[in-house]
């Protein structure tokens, strides 16, 4: 089969870049493409338009470049589209709990056709045809409750719910679908699938236990859930708890806890760090005491001692100071509101982090205020007047350029459009 990828070209803020450039589980958007769908495809072409693609009549799947699946969801797309011999376009109920819960914020890509949503995926048996039937895939979310709170973070029992679709999709157009894309429909999804394999093969628990039995450990923390890439060194003292993926040549630190993560390549965690539900990319360096929930960073950053994001996205190559705090709560209680498309919508969200692009460095002892973006190539001086970021921050805003020569220092990489 051929795959036809149509190009999405639209930066994303505040990375300045298009979605497919962006990190899902420590890879380029387009590599988690190409490794999902190699299975099924052998030939491979990008174009602008669909108009683009001519009239060859060969099996062919079309799909936009910005779009998130898994390889469960993929599976069940294609295998079902080729078993009805028939022109298909991905579809969704209008009451699918995943899709409603949080993937239509902030987007346009997932749109309502009639009584499904549908989105840009295609797939043709005998190549492009004007005339498609929607099929419908079921995203099969599992209700999980997370932890409870207090009744005026949550709902009227303090329970935070949350629906994970075990067969993911969505259109990333907004630097939150980062944050979705890699936790809540990644890593979180992974644990809801681990949970509903177990239920559907009883082999697979007893494997599980026995494997306990042998290593001498609880369930969550024996290999079988943790998975240690090739030359890394893990203290004796760290606990970790699955499912966790650690990559290789990382060196992880005494009194490290890590639980349900994504670790990439060459990763340094030093002592008493706390990571729980994130994704480390290749080449990050956490010195001792930084804490990352349920948080992205990309390839090479660097977030300092006492830090803690939560909820947060921060592209590559920046560095986060000591001591500074990414809030990710309204304090009246309000949902939380993004910039999209050059005004504020809705998130869908009552707790939120901020956005930080790439090739950004933060000072020491700032506080961030949820739902915050700050553009890629700001440097961001500690200073009686800048402790409390409050807006977003562009470029223009940046420190350095108040520094004569500063732009030579530090010079601009990622341009907006």
């Amino acid at each position: 089969m051929r795959k036809i990828i149509l190009l999405d070209k639209t930066k994303i803020p505040p990375f300045n870049e298009p979605a497919r450039e962006l990190s899902v589980r420590t890879k380029p958007l387009w590599l988690h493409q190409r490794d999902v769908l190699g299975r099924y495809t052998d030939e491979e072409r990008e174009v602008n338009s669909i108009t683009e693609i001519g009239t060859e009549r060969r099996e062919t799947l079309v799909y936009r470049d910005n779009l998130y699946f898994d390889q469960r969801f993929i599976d069940e797309f294609i295998q079902r589209a080729q078993k009805s011999g028939k022109a298909c376009q991905v579809a969704f109920r209008l009451d699918d709990p995943a899709i409603n819960g949080q993937a239509v914020y902030l987007q346009r890509g997932i749109r309502r056709q009639g009584n499904y949503y549908v989105a840009d995926l295609w797939y043709y048996p005998y190549g492009i045809e004007q005339l498609v039937r929607p099929l419908v895939i079921d995203t099969e979310p599992r209700e999980v409750g997370f932890y409870h709170v207090p009744t005026h973070m949550s709902d009227a029992y303090g329970d935070l719910v949350y629906n994970l679709p075990t067969k993911p999709f969505l259109s990333i157009e907004h630097w939150m679908h980062i944050l979705h894309a890699n936790v809540d429909f990644g890593i979180f999804a992974i644990g809801a699938q681990f949970e509903q394999a177990l239920e559907q093969d009883a082999k697979m628990s007893l494997k599980l236990l026995w494997r306990a039995m042998l290593e001498r450990k609880q369930v969550l923390t024996t290999s079988s859930l943790v998975h240690v890439g090739k030359n890394s060194t893990i203290d004796p003292t760290v606990i970790i708890q699955g499912p966790t993926y650690i990559g290789d040549n990382v060196d992880i630190g005494p009194g490290a806890v890590i639980r349900n993560c994504i670790i990439g390549d060459n990763v340094t965690i030093d002592q008493g760090c706390q990571l729980m539900l994130s994704v480390v990319g290749n080449g990050t360096f956490l010195p001792f005491r930084a804490s990352l929930y349920r948080t992205v960073l990309m390839d090479n950053c660097m977030v300092a001692q006492n830090t803690c994001l939560q909820m947060c996205v921060v592209g590559r190559d920046s560095f986060i100071g000591a001591g500074n705090t990414f809030t990710d709560f309204n304090l009246l209680g309000k949902p939380l509101r993004a910039f999209f498309g050059g005004r504020l919508e809705e998130t869908g969200m009552t707790a939120l982090g901020s956005a930080v692009g790439h090739n950004v460095r933060i000072g020491s002892g700032l506080i961030i205020f949820p739902a915050r973006m700050i553009e890629s190539d700001v440097v961001l001086f500690a200073s009686p007047d800048r402790r409390v970021i409050m807006k977003n921050v562009a470029y223009e805003d940046s420190d350095h350029l108040k520094v004569k020569g500063g732009a030579s220092l530090h010079p601009r990489l990622y341009p907006r459009d």
